[in-house]
């Protein structure tokens, strides 16, 4: 959200960093943790069981002092509380943002439209509740019957990659007598494999999309139910298996669902950001509904740290600032998100949506041409996989790539030696990564002079290391929040609108038009350009 008035003091903050970035730009870390023996202790913040050791950046006090002063230059207080109290900072939507409201505890009182919605949020989630109960307990029947041991999800973005991250998150926490799929892509190999071993007599579909005429989900949804009534199932019997995510009662209705069985949320809650909301009912299904409220605890835990605390003790506000730092100074281009922790294995990608989404942008909430770079790549694979993969150019490429490593103290699933070894080698990549060897260490090894060159670390590469206990579902809350909060910090310094997303639109409605080119062969008179004729008129003789 920009905050009026702070053009002039913002600019003047960016060039004081650019003065800075001028005389430390080249500085060596290895100088800096030798000058300041506590470094490591000094740069590492703790945080409701989080703990963040920012140490081995390449930043000095000056520069956290700078980035800091930019920050309140930007106006961040000021925005993130027109974002916790309901204001419409979603200025090309007109509308408040307040994901925050998913997990407020019952009592507090958030005002949109002159209307409290946290009573809202709550009645919606005491709904799913009773449901969850239900059919985790068997209670909920399918249309024979039969209890339900499987439930597919049907969404697309974030009514996908939101509640898939947080199902194999928590999969530690499921009930292991039932059987969960998520379909998202509207290649058809998506649903088919999703549905290949399973009985429809014995399946729950979750369809989730807030207006019911998402073309990926409805398509893939009226296959589910063309499906559930080619094995036996009857029309009567799809208010059984089928349930709905929406807002949308006429068309949930005419799929021939219940309405009864219909969890709404709310335009205040973009879909990136909506997994706490009814969209992560296949989370509570899993794992139960009290699992689910620690999940919410976490959320609402993270979220009143990054509201309450100062800027040099605010974890959120400590990682963006580091991204803005290298992305606008250091010309990084994308940030690395490594979790040792094989549970987390979608994090990266729902983290790709959350920040690619949100800050991929290129004009400023004035609507002018943003004069620095936004919103870097995030990418990334659990360890200790991505060693043996990508790390390679981390470590020896061109490029500057700062990591975020994410493990845990204990692990889920004890196993020999498996995890001392697991972060040994967070712990040993992150100081590779920081230190290198330089060419007199390689020589000392007895290594030919030819092959020297070949074996330096120049090192003096940035990463953050996010620790925790263990990984709950409280726990997932707070590292979710975690970069929610990060990825609006960013927002707010670059002056963009984090919670829109027309860049997904412009393919979208050419798509449809060429659907209707690609089935029509008596369409002769194509009307793009000569490579997209050519390739609808080759696909339609292929056809």
């Amino acid at each position: 959200m920009a905050i009026e008035g702070t053009a002039q003091v913002r600019h003047k903050a960016w060039l004081a960093l650019e003065d800075h970035y001028a005389k430390i730009g080249k500085t060596e870390m290895k100088h800096l943790f030798a000058q300041d023996p506590q470094r490591g202790e000094r740069f590492t913040l703790q945080a409701n069981g989080l703990l963040l050791d920012y140490s081995k950046n390449r930043i000095t006090d000056e520069t956290l002092k700078l980035l800091f002063d930019l920050a309140e230059a930007a106006g961040l207080k000021a925005a993130t509380e027109a974002m916790f109290t309901g204001k419409k900072i979603n200025i090309t939507e007109n509308r408040a943002v307040l994901h925050v409201a998913l997990r407020a505890p019952k009592g507090e009182s958030i005002v949109v439209d002159g209307e409290d919605v946290v009573p809202q949020v709550h009645a919606v989630l005491d709904k799913m509740s009773g449901f969850a109960d239900k059919v985790r307990s068997g209670e909920w029947k399918g249309a024979t019957g039969k209890r339900i041991r499987n439930v597919v999800n049907i969404g697309i973005g974030g009514s996908d990659l939101g509640p898939v991250m947080a199902y194999e998150a928590l999969k530690h926490y499921s009930q292991r007598d039932m059987v969960f799929r998520f379909v998202s892509n509207v290649d058809g190999t998506d649903f088919v494999e999703a549905v290949q071993d399973l009985h429809a007599e014995e399946t729950l579909f979750l369809v989730a999309s807030k207006t019911f005429t998402t073309q990926e989900t409805m398509t893939n949804a009226h296959s589910a139910r063309d499906w559930f009534l080619s094995k036996g199932g009857e029309e009567a019997g799809i208010a059984k298996h089928f349930v709905a995510i929406s807002t949308n009662e006429n068309e949930v209705a005419k799929f021939g669902i219940d309405t009864a069985n219909m969890f709404g949320f709310w335009d205040w809650v973009g879909g990136r950001y909506s997994m706490d909301s009814a969209i992560g009912l296949s989370t509570m299904l899993a794992i139960g509904p009290e699992n689910f409220r620690a999940m919410l605890a976490g959320f609402h835990k993270m979220d009143v740290h990054f509201r309450t605390a100062p800027l040099a003790q605010n974890m959120p506000v400590l990682l963006a600032l580091l991204t803005v730092w290298y992305t606008d100074h250091f010309d990084a281009q994308t940030v690395a998100i490594l979790p040792y922790e094989q549970y987390l294995k979608r994090f990266p990608a729902y983290l790709q949506q959350l920040t690619m989404e949100s800050n991929g942008k290129h004009v400023t909430l004035e609507g002018k041409h943003v004069d620095t770079q936004t919103g870097p790549i995030y990418w990334g694979e659990p360890g200790t996989n991505g060693q043996h993969s990508f790390y390679q150019l981390i470590h020896q490429g061109t490029r500057l790539i700062p990591c975020d490593f994410i493990g845990f103290f204990k692990s889920l699933n004890p196993l020999g030696r498996h995890h001392d070894m697991l972060i040994a080698n967070v712990f040993a990549q992150a100081e590779a990564l920081a230190f290198g060897k330089t060419a007199e260490q390689v020589k000392a090894e007895g290594t030919a002079d030819a092959l020297v060159p070949h074996r330096v670390f120049e090192g003096n590469r940035p990463s953050n290391t996010i620790l925790a206990d263990e990984l709950t579902p409280e726990v997932l809350g707070m590292l979710v929040a975690l970069y929610e909060h990060n990825v609006f910090t960013q927002g707010v310094i670059w002056n963009i609108n984090s919670f829109d997303q027309w860049g997904v639109e412009l393919g979208k409605v050419l798509a449809t038009k060429i659907l209707g080119e690609l089935e029509d062969k008596d369409q002769p008179d194509l009307k793009h350009d000569t490579s997209t004729n050519h390739l609808i008129t080759l696909y339609r003789s292929k056809k």
